[in-house]
């Protein structure tokens, strides 16, 4: 679950430093904030892909026993 978590801060900090790139001008600032979004959208699909196999994973197991 951590990862989940982790990848929600880590949009909302790309989304707040997109935003004060947008409003105060800094194309810098708005682009890294974006990139950071990016980031996090790929920690989440990674998280869910974790999940994913764990799922898999005791499916097999159980099926097994």
């Amino acid at each position: 679950m951590s990862d989940k978590l982790n990848a929600a801060a880590k949009d909302a900090e790309g989304k707040i430093q997109s935003a004060v790139g947008s409003l105060t001008g800094d194309t810098e600032n708005k682009v890294k904030g974006e990139a950071k979004q990016v980031q996090a959208k790929v920690m989440e699909a990674d998280a869910e892909m974790k999940d994913e196999v764990k799922k898999a994973a005791k499916k097999l197991e159980d099926a097994a026993n």
